[in-house]
């Protein structure tokens, strides 16, 4: 009996080099605009989270407002972190106007500032992109510090301006 010999050349198995370096080069490609897309998703996250917490700040103020006649003045606004509660004169807790002072999202600090007649409260942007940001020409934004770099938005009562 006669051996029948497959005279096919057999391709050889796995990957060259040249395949591998394409496709890990396109996998870089892709995880670097992944990245980058993140990462910009990450800052607008933080910036919506820190306009929130204004108009958080911005409601409490109204209704501490609405109750006392007048805005708590610089010195007498709790920090982050910290309920604000009235205090009534017989030394007990009175209306609760926030459980929690928000804090700034990162490392900035939210800056608050009122005489009592008017406030405004001021924090720093991270998308230098955005809509709401104040103009160069708004100085007492722009000079306000928050925790080291310049504040480029803010809010404030009604019967001021932030730009004012």
């Amino acid at each position: 009996m006669k051996k029948k010999i497959n005279h096919f050349y057999q391709k050889p198995l796995g990957f060259t080099l040249v395949e591998l370096i394409i496709v890990m080069a396109i996998l870089g490609l892709l995880a670097t605009v992944g990245l980058a897309s993140f990462r910009s998703s990450q800052i607008k996250g933080r910036d919506a989270q820190r306009k929130n917490d204004l108009g958080q700040l911005q409601r409490g103020l109204e209704a501490y407002y609405n109750d006392k006649g007048r805005y708590p003045i610089t010195v007498d606004f709790p920090s982050a972190g910290s309920p604000w509660q009235d205090t009534l004169l017989s030394g007990e807790t009175g209306t609760l106007y926030m459980k929690e002072i928000p804090a700034d999202p990162t490392a900035y600090d939210y800056v608050y500032w009122s005489d009592g007649t008017s406030y405004k409260i001021f924090a720093h942007l991270e998308n230098q992109k955005d809509k709401d940001i104040v103009p160069d020409d708004c100085n007492p934004v722009r000079n306000e510090p928050c925790d080291g770099v310049n504040c480029n938005y803010g809010v404030s009562s009604a019967n001021v301006r932030v730009c004012d």
